[in-house]
């Protein structure tokens, strides 16, 4: 049991979906899993396990940003011995090829954290997603032929969602960064200290060039194409 999701040994699934969103996590266990019970609601943070065409999955709310990401991640590798988790979240485009509602899967997260450079004494380390479960993804939004774009590249994980330097974040899109968010750097950092699996899938819920965006509403309950992905990459990759 750990401080801060407080389930029993074995109430977690190897296999984790991982919102920020509480009401999302819920959400998806509601509208994808079968026979989902709640197994923590420790500070609001709702933890959910069901299963998915046979195949046990838990789905687990992480808040915002990668301070309380890695809390959640931290536990669930090392008190509950997860294997995998995939970041199911929203972000905002950079990109002018992306629009709303298309698919982001990360490759890899830049970002203006410190937390990696405390890790690693001054060095730059390059946190990237697991390729064999980008790999499943990906063929499974191609195979799923969806209404919307699925684009693979470098995500921004921003330590502020109201920055103060909103024209270094737009720079990132001179480099070929398709979007921003808030914790994917944090998630593959701890999955590659733990030797354990780790993605982020995102919607896209606004667009920072545009100005476009979707309410609070559709990012909480409409990125089923995000869901059905992830969750097709864990099945078809699970040992």
């Amino acid at each position: 049991m750990s401080t801060h999701i407080a389930a029993s040994p074995g109430e977690i699934a190897p296999h984790v979906l991982m919102p920020g969103d509480p009401l999302r996590a819920r959400w998806i266990a509601e509208t994808f899993l079968d026979d989902a019970t709640c197994y923590s609601e420790v500070r609001g943070m709702f933890g959910y396990t069901g299963s998915f065409r046979g195949r046990r999955v838990s789905v687990q709310g992480s808040g915002m940003g990668q301070p309380s990401l890695a809390i959640y991640a931290h536990e669930l590798f090392s008190a509950y011995d997860v294997e995998t988790i995939v970041r199911v979240g929203s972000c905002g485009a950079l990109s002018p090829d992306l629009a709303l509602r298309d698919i982001v899967l990360a490759s890899g997260a830049c970002t203006d954290s410190s937390m990696n450079r405390i890790r690693f004494e001054g060095l730059d380390y390059a946190p990237v997603a697991d390729f064999g479960l980008l790999r499943a993804a990906y063929d499974a939004a191609v195979a799923a032929e969806l209404p919307v774009r699925t684009e693979v590249g470098l995500i921004f994980s921003s330590d502020s969602f109201y920055s103060a330097r909103p024209e270094l974040v737009t720079r990132m899109a001179d480099y070929g960064v398709l979007a921003v968010e808030m914790e994917a750097s944090a998630l593959y950092t701890l999955a590659a200290s733990f030797g354990r699996r780790a993605l982020t899938a995102c919607t896209v819920s606004d667009h920072i060039v545009t100005g476009e965006q979707t309410t609070s509403e559709e990012r909480e309950q409409t990125f089923g194409h995000m869901v059905e992905i992830a969750l097709e990459a864990l099945v078809t990759t699970a040992g």
